[in-house]
């Protein structure tokens, strides 16, 4: 009798799903927002109407969606972005492309994931050719700030400072570097002084556009501690 208890509870363990058969390369998951030393972040509005919700990874719901991303009320998760809403966008699969979402009125810096149909996203188009003015003053969004300061012979000094608050601790990072804006975008590479077409040098890159009234930045998580980013989407203080 014990011998047969000890096979039907090996034989749960074996056929339940498990975090080890998580696979974060999946190209099937939504993780959000990969760094790209090629390509400056893409930011979509979303166009549907009124609405358009997002869409399940095959990881969620305890392992029970494996069938998506799809288009089909199993797939639909109960969170919506609405028409006008600015997201991140990442890969595509199908007719699906991954976003990440942060609501303005955030107190902290959480963000919402998942696909979302392709067709219910337009490309927002950057400032074309942003002047001094347009980049200079004092940026924020939950958690972190970037000052950006007139320099020397067309330079902007960047300063950022991010702070992430976990359970258990605090995780820092830090941003500081003297750089000339080109083709409408700001990328460095640690202080300034290492060229950003060295795509192999230094250890926190960044890249910022001027988008309607956001500065639009993003790193390679490489800029602080674990799990500190500067990305995102950060106003101007008034």
């Amino acid at each position: 009798m014990r011998a047969a208890v000890i096979g039907l509870l090996l034989s749960a363990i074996v056929s339940a799903p498990t975090a080890q058969a998580y696979d974060a390369n999946d190209p099937a998951n939504c993780n959000g927002i990969d760094w790209d030393d090629q390509r400056a972040l893409v930011v979509s509005k979303v166009t549907a109407q009124p609405r358009a919700h997002l869409i399940k990874s095959p990881y969620d719901d305890d392992f029970k969606a494996a069938s998506c991303p799809a288009a089909t009320d199993a797939c639909r998760k109960k969170s919506f972005l609405v028409t006008g809403d600015l997201v991140l966008v990442g890969k595509t699969r199908g007719e699906f492309t991954c976003v990440l979402y942060q609501s303005p009125a955030a107190k902290k810096p959480t963000w919402s994931k998942g696909w979302l149909p392709s067709a219910a996203l337009t490309p927002v188009t950057p400032m074309a050719s942003p002047q001094i003015s347009d980049w200079t003053g004092k940026w924020s969004q939950p958690g972190g700030t970037i000052a950006i300061k007139r320099g020397d012979g067309g330079k902007l000094h960047v300063e950022g400072e991010m702070i992430v608050r976990g359970a258990q601790n605090v995780q820092t990072g830090e941003i500081g570097a003297k750089v000339t804006p080109q083709g409408g975008v700001i990328a460095f590479v640690d202080d300034g002084t290492t060229s950003f077409e060295k795509k192999d040098a230094g250890e926190c890159r960044v890249r910022m556009q001027r988008i309607g009234p956001w500065l639009v930045v993003e790193d390679n998580s490489g800029c602080g501690g674990v799990a500190v980013t500067f990305t995102g989407f950060y106003r101007r203080a008034k």
